[in-house]
């Protein structure tokens, strides 16, 4: 049984016990403890049952490589599945209950599946599921989806609170084991900001385990020294129970810090979430231990070897009381001798190596424990725990020579460097043969945007397993990786560690070598999801001879376990079956995160209210004072219309165009997009992303222009100004900025990323108003400030200087067809603007007016509006704007899309006005009909509505439209049939109605 040791136990305090539940039973453990540890120390050994086979799962493992004892832990809106026992902490009041299985996990229905194993192979699903066609809807589908997945979905709301956090690092360590420490000092004393990330609660990862000397002290003590040091350093930030998660381009890193799983009635955030910016990047990971593949080694009370001496040295708790040790290495005599030391029978250590180990076997000898050279395991026997062992020879196909009576196996098949983050971002490995595993191609790393490497590995993740070799590998990377960042290391020595010598490991693949095939179908390579290695020698005779191809058939490595444990010896499996070496055969990909991250902590505080934050102008509260009508716009919110007493909407509407084309009117159009793009190939840029030209735009001038995605379809328009040789502002539309943005880097960074760029968002940085009519210059000028005539300052041109002593930029452009201005000021002085404009106008009969009475101004002069004539598949040739894109430069985004046989079709619909012959006003979206049907036997359509209003200007319906051969039909009749089953008849007129020649916007 396993139980609780009364000595050992360095991470615990016996002084206090605390109460935990397992599956509705009481339990108790120790400060200190993991929810593993403690269900151990209760001689609680079956934990889970597996996801194909339902077979009893025991714990494997100490930390997040652990496959088996996945929890459902916490209750109500704190519930959360699929947590490892082996990185929880324990707590007081812990609630946990295990997944998998039903109705119980003594007793599960499921686990009549492995009865039926022979009929369950790999990849049974694809071959058993295709027939007959008719089961799939109501009897595969539905099988399916309950047999999807593991644990259960949380029903009630999350009541944590979770936040996201930006850092910046010249080097970025992760990992806080020695190598990560020992890298961390070298660069911190050479000058560098150093961030340090460890996963766990505990600085010095397997070290103060295994033990050893540095400098001539205890490894503990050398550990202790150098974080009191680090943490002494103002350079130095050290972060624990924080993960490394995910390596990406440019030196960033996603962190993933548990502040309180551990502290769970404590007050702040319970996750957090780093994005960090790094110059250069060691990945101190660690290595992970290997299992050995042999009948029964998935049986609760096989472990590995290196978890079992955690479990002892760490919590005083030991998993059997008669243990067998299989090895192939030295190691394993390690947990032998821990074993032995703390009063376990340790009934035998079965060496796969006919000539054994070295110093460390000597010493379990001398400790009069027995050594069997050149055996493996044959057989484990037992059912929910482990009750005997079947000793055979290593080199032979299975029969037994000797059975021995235990109830617990250590097993220890090699160290596999944990080189995920080092492979996350391109990083090549290589394979060692001596120590049989993949490690870090230090000539291969993963390459930044110069070029250069920008991530080094360093200790046992860069294949050093020895203390002495890891210290002096991770000094090494550490100083190397300062002097990347530009700072220049100190000349001395690393740390001397001294640890016994080893003999050279021996691959074992499978115990024993020739096992027969009633062996390998119960010799596990993924504990969790039951693949066996006759499943993975399946599918290379199948054809699967890609490692990607038989991850996928096999389900080999997936799901949390991510080839962890499985992965070697799975390729090593594969590769013996194709009678190929492992490294032909490869890895399978890596990628983030390394371990899961919760839904919470990816969200950060972007739930509830602020899951979409409502975006609101500077004016936001004046408008809603003043009866503001509102609109969503993307993420804005605009005044559709101010409504007055009892008006309704559209009343304000018309009041408000009325006004403004008779007197002044005041918009707020501060939500309008703002992009500076800046740099010596700015203008070549934006060439590039518009149909006309931006280079040849004068500093102090505006230029409209389209802007077209590479199919060539128009996305959005606005104004360019240029405000200098280097300098452009370019407007968008309003739920367009962030997605131009966006569209500008993703050229920037994947086409162009050599040309000299920079682009900003600065929507918010200011406030824009525009002033509006024909007695707006009168308006300004009242106030005072700039000149603002039309000699001074013409149509489309801008200008800096004040107004009423407030900083403004003043742009000469109209979308309404009046004598237009918009003024930009900081977002700061926008509402003092805004409010020195309202009362200066009273004399002058001013009113603000909201977006309708903007898309109605626009509308009677013409101007398209991004979203209503356009719909992503319409170009600016559709719309007659072929004045807009230049003739005089080679390409633009779109350019070549734009002359494919369908873009030049003459039939393409084309933008015309429409005047209804009654005067009312068209249906938006309202299709224009023809005569008989199409091919589909659908009435044939030649037009359809993509703007339609009522002008209080005209005193009519107006509307534009898209139409079969447009422009080549002036004064045409077209019937449009309505949803209410209405016919209108519209005659196609040009698309001004308004001011067609521009006098009055360029008074």
């Amino acid at each position: 049984m396993s139980k609780r040791l009364s000595t050992q136990g360095r991470l615990i305090d016996r002084s206090r016990r605390i109460g935990f539940s397992f599956n509705g039973r009481p339990l108790a453990g120790h400060p200190g403890d993991t929810l593993a540890s403690a269900l151990l120390a209760n001689d609680q050994v079956m934990v889970g049952r597996s996801f194909k086979y339902h077979r009893p799962r025991g714990i494997v493992a100490s930390g997040v490589e652990e496959p088996n004892a996945l929890m459902n832990l916490g209750e109500g809106k704190r519930f959360e599945p699929n947590q490892r026992a082996t990185t929880t902490e324990l707590f007081d009041g812990l609630a946990t209950r295990s997944q998998n299985h039903w109705p119980s996990l003594e007793f599960d229905v499921g686990g009549i599946n492995k009865h039926l194993s022979r009929l369950l192979p790999a990849g049974f699903y694809y071959k058993m599921f295709m027939y007959p066609r008719a089961f799939w809807k109501s009897v595969y589908e539905p099988f399916i989806r309950q047999s999807a997945g593991l644990g259960q979905a949380p029903t009630e709301p999350d009541a944590d609170t979770y936040e996201h956090v930006h850092a910046f690092a010249d080097v970025l360590v992760i990992g806080g084991g020695v190598a990560g420490l020992v890298a961390a000092l070298g660069a911190a004393e050479a000058g560098a900001k150093v961030l340090v990330l460890e996963q766990t609660a505990h600085w010095g990862g397997r070290a103060p385990v295994d033990g050893g000397m540095v400098d001539g002290v205890p490894v503990a003590q050398f550990i202790d020294d150098t974080v009191s040091r680090l943490g002494q350093m103002e350079n130095v930030t050290l972060r624990r129970r924080c993960m490394g998660a995910g390596v990406y381009d440019h030196g960033y890193v996603l962190g993933y810090e548990r502040l309180t799983d551990h502290l769970p009635y404590a007050q702040g955030p319970r996750h957090r979430l780093w994005r960090i910016r790094a110059s250069q990047i060691v990945t101190a990971t660690g290595a992970i231990e290997r299992p050995l593949s042999f009948a029964g080694n998935d049986i609760p009370g096989v472990m590995l070897a290196s978890a079992m001496r955690d479990y002892v040295v760490n919590y005083a708790v030991s998993p059997g009381e008669r243990v067998v040790v299989a090895t192939n290495n030295d190691d394993g005599y390690r947990t032998a001798i821990c074993l032995r030391e703390a009063g376990v029978n340790v009934v035998r250590v079965l060496d796969a190596r006919s000539a054994g180990g070295g110093a460390l076997m000597d010493a379990a000898r001398a400790l009069g424990i027995r050594i069997d050279p050149g055996r493996a395991i044959a057989k484990v026997g037992g059912g929910k725990r482990v009750k005997t062992v079947q000793i055979c020879a290593q080199d032979g196909i299975g029969g037994a020579l000797e059975e021995v009576k235990c109830d617990a196996v250590a097993m220890s098949g090699g160290w596999s460097p944990v080189v995920h983050l080092w492979s996350h971002c391109g990083g090549k490995l290589l394979w060692d043969e001596a120590q049989a595993h993949f490690r870090p191609d230090p000539e291969r790393p993963p390459l930044g945007a110069d070029g250069g490497g920008f991530v080094l590995a360093a200790g046992a993740s860069n294949g050093a397993l020895a203390l002495g070799d890891v210290l002096t590998d991770a000094t090494g990377a550490g100083r190397a990786a300062a002097t990347a960042a530009g700072f220049k290391p100190r000349d001395t020595g690393a740390p001397v560690g001294e640890t016994e010598d080893e003999m050279p490991i021996e691959a074992v693949w499978l115990m024993p070598r020739a096992a027969h095939v009633g062996l390998r179908s119960k010799s596990w390579l993924d504990f969790q999801n039951d693949v066996k290695v006759s499943d993975v020698q399946l599918a290379a005779r199948e054809g699967f001879e890609s490692v990607e191809h038989t991850k996928r058939y096999t389900t080999l490595g997936m799901a949390t376990d991510q080839g962890k444990l499985s992965n070697i010896n799975g390729l090593a499996i594969l590769s013996d079956a194709l009678g190929q070496p492992i490294p032909a055969t490869g890895t399978t990909t890596f990628r983030p995160p390394y371990t899961p991250i919760s839904m919470g902590a990816i969200a950060g505080e972007a739930r509830g209210e602020v899951f979409l934050p409502i975006r609101r102008t500077p004016m936001h509260g004046w408008h809603d004072a003043h009866g503001a009508d509102w609109e969503p716009v993307g993420h804005w919110r605009r005044p559709y219309a101010y409504l007055r007493g009892t008006e309704t909407a559209p009343d304000a509407v018309i009041r408000e165009v009325r006004n403004t084309r008779e007197a002044v009117g005041l918009l707020d159009a501060s939500t309008l997009g703002k992009l500076i793009v800046k740099g010596p190939d700015a203008g070549r840029f934006l060439d590039m992303l518009y149909t006309n030209m931006m280079s040849t735009l004068k500093p102090g001038r505006c230029r409209y222009g389209l802007m077209c995605n590479e199919n060539g379809f128009l996305m959005d328009d606005g104004v360019v100004a240029r405000i200098d040789e280097d300098t452009f502002l370019c407007h968008t539309t309003s739920g367009g900025a962030e997605h131009i943005h966006a569209h500008m880097e993703e050229w920037l960074q994947t086409e162009w990323w050599d040309w000299q760029v920079y682009v900003a968002n600065v929507t918010e940085q200011y406030a824009q108003i525009g002033v509006v009519g024909p007695l707006a210059r009168k308006l300004l000028t009242k106030i005072g400030g700039m000149d603002l005539s039309a000699e001074a300052l013409p149509f489309m041109a801008w200008a800096d200087g004040q107004i009423g002593g407030i900083d403004a930029r003043v742009y000469r452009i109209s979308f309404s067809g009046e004598l237009s201005y918009e003024i930009a000021v900081p977002a700061s002085q926008g509402l003092a603007f805004w409010e020195m404009l309202i009362e200066a106008g009273e004399e002058f009969g001013i009113m603000p007016y909201g977006t309708e009475a903007l898309h109605v101004m626009r509308a009677e002069k013409g101007f398209i509006m991004i979203g209503d004539e356009t719909d992503g598949t319409v170009i600016p040739q559709d719309l007659g704007m072929g004045w807009a894109i230049s003739k005089k430069k080679d390409d633009y985004l779109g350019k070549r899309a734009q002359d494919r046989s369908h873009m030049t079709d003459p039939d393409r619909w084309k933008l015309v006005g429409l005047e209804t012959t009654d005067g009312a006003v068209l249906p938006d979206g309202a299709l224009a009909v023809g005569e008989g049907v199409n091919a589909n036997g659908q009435r044939v359509t030649q037009g359809r509505v993509t703007s339609t209003y009522y002008s209080p200007t005209l005193d009519r319906g107006i509307a534009m439209g898209l139409v079969l051969n447009g422009p080549e039909r002036m004064g045409e009749e077209i019937s449009f049939h309505c949803a209410d089953g209405q016919t209108h008849i519209a005659r196609i007129v040009d698309q001004v109605f308004y001011d067609k020649d521009g006098e009055k916007q360029n008074v």
